[in-house]
């Protein structure tokens, strides 16, 4: 038919036509649980690699999979044994079954009856799937609707995404859309057997999704067979690589792996470039450094002597806090008001000239800075960051988020006691900004830092204001700050650390 002419031109585009060039843009709420479990590390849907230019964006945007196939061809187990051979912390895996439209009242009850046609490409929310990958190429947190497949409807819930190395785009219409295809770094489309299918999609339905067989049946007749014939299959000739018999191919997955790996090289040239950044240059103007006072001196060599008892440790550095918190506060932008004193006369004072204070910890030893931060500041908010760094790769991850709404318009205290490398500090301030707190209003405070990472962090993020006590020159071979404090969490808790882990909360977690 005409429409369905109309429909055809629209999808796919010309064979060899060439993409034209991206311009490269500038630049969380629970994250997801574990993907999947290796023999080699933990891979995670939530996180973000840390490194950033100086316009504090990814040095270079996310590598896009897009995997195609008829239903139930496998593309989802496909999807699993890339990630896991790719063994690389920082990867999403997008379901394109997220973006089914809303139905209307209608068009529910022909789903009920098994005659709504989910297997064609009007069934799906394209301008939505557009804009989140390009997102998430940018390294941006997304919203990812969450879809019930047993009443054919969005929840009310929605899930968070963040930006990836490699992203994983799965869906039987991957390749079903012009602008779409632009994204995709590289293209797979998973061949599998019709009738293998058809039995994959009967298990599924009928036991996850609570169909009866003839409905299932039906609609595999009516819908999915004719819908493949038509929309999916022609689009194997636009994949740069067609996996036939799915998962049992290994031979094209270690292919593909081999790929992608070399165009993450390019990722790993980029953070060797920012770690030396450093190297030479004055210490950035953001920073402000406590006066070191005898006072301060003093509280800096009982908590940096090895011999200090924990008591004493917590002690000095619950003192050293409460004075960094209220130099921090100094710095905050106040404006001149008049106020009346109980004798009748006025006094021109000042008054902080901003909507709000929160503070935002990054755990664990970042919270140990919250009572200092309350004692001085009333009703402030309070928000926590959970990074914890890899042992495999020395790179940290995001585990965990909990930020108080309407961020954006406060200043924000971001709190941790040791920043050393400055990784995961980038990371929690791009995570900050991924909740649109401009960046001059963040306030990174830490008890002590590092040379190396005062420089990546303003080097990453030269507008976020730096606070610390003390500045020390140099890092070792294991990202201890020298001469340093010790690994500050297990001082200040009383748990023992592991001897390769560095000064920074959870080895590098800052």
């Amino acid at each position: 038919s005409s429409s369905s002419a109309e429909s055809l031109d629209r999808l796919y585009p010309a064979v060899g036509s060439t993409k034209p060039p991206r311009k490269r843009t500038t630049s969380q709420c629970k994250s997801e649980p574990p993907l999947l479990r290796t023999s080699k590390r933990t891979i995670y849907t939530a996180g973000r690699p840390p490194w950033y230019n100086e316009h504090g964006t990814q040095s270079k945007e996310a590598f896009v999979i897009g995997l195609g196939g008829g239903s139930a061809s496998g593309k989802t187990t496909v999807a699993t044994m890339i990630i896991e051979a790719l063994d690389v912390p920082w990867v999403v895996l997008l379901s394109m079954d997220s973006f089914y439209k809303v139905l209307t009242k209608q068009q529910q009850e022909q789903a009920a009856s098994n005659d709504f046609n989910f297997d064609h490409p009007d069934a799906f929310d394209f301008d939505l799937i557009i804009a989140t990958l390009k997102k998430l190429k940018q390294g941006k947190s997304v919203k990812i609707p969450i879809y019930d497949f047993t009443t054919h409807s969005r929840k009310k819930e929605w899930k968070t995404l963040y930006g990836a190395n490699v992203i994983i785009f799965e869906g039987i219409m991957a390749f079903a859309d012009k602008e779409l295809l632009k994204l995709l770094d590289l293209k797979i489309f998973v061949d599998t057997d019709s009738d293998i299918r058809l039995v994959r999609r009967l298990r599924r339905d009928i036991s996850e999704r609570g169909r009866d067989i003839e409905g299932v049946i039906k609609q595999y007749n009516k819908f999915v067979k004719p819908a493949f014939d038509q929309y999916i299959q022609p689009t194997m000739r636009l994949a740069d690589i067609v996996v036939p018999r799915g998962s049992g191919n290994t031979v094209a997955i270690d292919l593909i792996v081999q790929h992608v790996h070399s165009q993450l090289e390019e990722v790993r040239a980029a953070q060797a470039a920012l770690a030396s950044a450093h190297q030479c240059h004055p210490l950035p103007q953001t920073l402000s450094v406590l006066k070191s006072t005898p006072q301060v001196r003093g509280m800096h060599t009982i908590i940096r002597n090895k011999e200090t008892s924990r008591d004493e440790f917590i002690f000095y550095s619950k003192r050293l806090m409460r004075l960094l918190i209220e130099h921090a506060l100094s710095l905050l932008p106040f404006q001149s008001c008049t106020v009346q004193t109980p004798q009748g006369h006025d006094y021109e004072g000042r008054t902080y000239s901003g909507k709000q204070i929160t503070g935002v910890s990054i755990l664990r030893a970042g919270e140990t800075m919250e009572p200092a931060l309350r004692a001085v500041c009333k009703d402030v908010r309070i928000g926590t960051i959970l990074i914890q760094t890899n042992c495999n790769t020395g790179e940290p991850e995001l585990h965990y988020l909990r930020l108080p709404k309407d961020i954006s318009e406060d200043h924000v205290i971001l709190m941790d006691c040791t920043v050393s490398t400055g990784a995961a500090a980038m990371m929690a301030v791009r995570v900050l900004l991924d909740h649109d707190v401009p960046e001059d209003k963040i306030f990174l405070l830490s008890l002590l830092m590092a040379e190396m990472g005062v420089h990546s962090v303003a080097y990453a993020f030269p507008r976020v204001k730096i606070i610390t006590t003390a500045v020390d020159k140099k890092v070792n071979d294991l990202f201890r700050i020298i001469p340093g404090i010790g690994n500050f969490g297990d001082r200040y808790f009383g748990t023992d650390a592991p001897p390769d882990w560095s000064d920074d909360e959870d080895a590098l977690s800052t």
